[in-house]
């Protein structure tokens, strides 16, 4: 990010985007390349009255004031890391290609959904955004427990689990799977609602994520005493493809500016929120201007 006397582009997305690029240049008329009006517009971080609208590209649900920093927005990189985990986690629940085993996800969920997510989520914390650190944290460190759970033969989690008497009834681990996924279901059931007056690609990450997490979850909880219920893994891995996808859109709304891109990424706010409220407000304000101009 530059200084606060620099131009500053963000992914950051603000109402105000019609001043401009601001900084030395603020005085300056917008030019035609200039994405006005567009969450991923260039603003002026030094105005004291600066508040930015909610946007998953930068993992921020709701208004807030923007530090004057010099790092980077980790949103990005937490929603990738993310994203790919729960893809190849989600083909594997839909046995893609005859594949059951969770193995090739583990090296994911250590190193790039765990331990990369976890690192935006502390770096979420140093640019001052609660939500943004408290989510990519939390699942940062959902990946790597969860791969912590399965990794063969290190951690005996899943053994010790068994019954001992019928090494063929997994009901023990299947039900404690089942409430692991559960708990994971209240706390993403917890960030959604902190969702609701941002954007509706935001708010569709959380929705789909949950979803993915509550049929899961059930599916543990009511499958044989070997095996999950299918159907619902099956419809947990879909919501979780569906999830990883629109995790890989906000990540893009956060990276996509006018340095890097030829388009805008819409977000569609929602219409009870901040931006939405302003935008009918302009509406209404330009149709009552050109009724007295009649």
């Amino acid at each position: 990010m530059a200084t606060a006397t620099e131009h500053t582009s963000i992914s950051d997305f603000a109402p105000q985007a019609t001043d401009g690029i601001g900084g030395a240049h603020a005085h300056r008329e917008r030019k035609p390349y200039d994405y006005g009006g567009n969450p991923l517009a260039h603003v002026r971080t030094n105005d004291p009255d600066l508040r930015l609208p909610a946007f998953g590209g930068e993992f921020q649900p709701g208004l807030y004031r923007p530090p004057n920093r010099k790092l980077a927005n980790p949103a990005p990189l937490g929603l990738s890391a993310f994203a790919l985990t729960t893809f190849v986690l989600s083909l594997i629940n839909l046995n893609t290609r005859g594949i059951t085993g969770p193995s090739i996800v583990l090296a994911l969920a250590f190193g790039y959904g765990g331990l990369v997510q976890l690192l935006a989520g502390m770096w979420e914390m140093a640019v001052g955004n609660t939500f943004g650190a408290t989510a990519l944290s939390s699942y940062g460190g959902f990946w790597i427990s969860f791969a912590i759970i399965l990794t063969p033969g290190g951690f005996g989690i899943e053994k010790s689990l068994t019954v001992s008497t019928d090494p063929l009834d997994l009901s023990p681990f299947l039900n404690s799977m089942g409430l692991y996924l559960m708990g994971w279901f209240i706390f993403t059931f917890i960030l959604l609602i902190c969702t609701l007056r941002s954007t509706v690609a935001f708010f569709s990450l959380f929705f789909t994520l949950d979803l993915a997490f509550l049929l899961l979850g059930i599916g543990y909880l009511t499958g044989t005493s070997t095996h999950p219920k299918v159907g619902c893994i099956k419809a947990g891995g879909v919501f979780g493809l569906l999830a990883a996808f629109i995790a890989w859109y906000n990540a893009l709304a956060g990276l996509a500016d006018s340095s890097n891109s030829f388009f805008v990424i819409p977000v569609a706010h929602f219409p009870w929120s901040e931006k939405g409220r302003e935008r009918r407000a302009k509406i209404n304000n330009d149709a009552a201007r050109a009724e007295q101009a009649v």
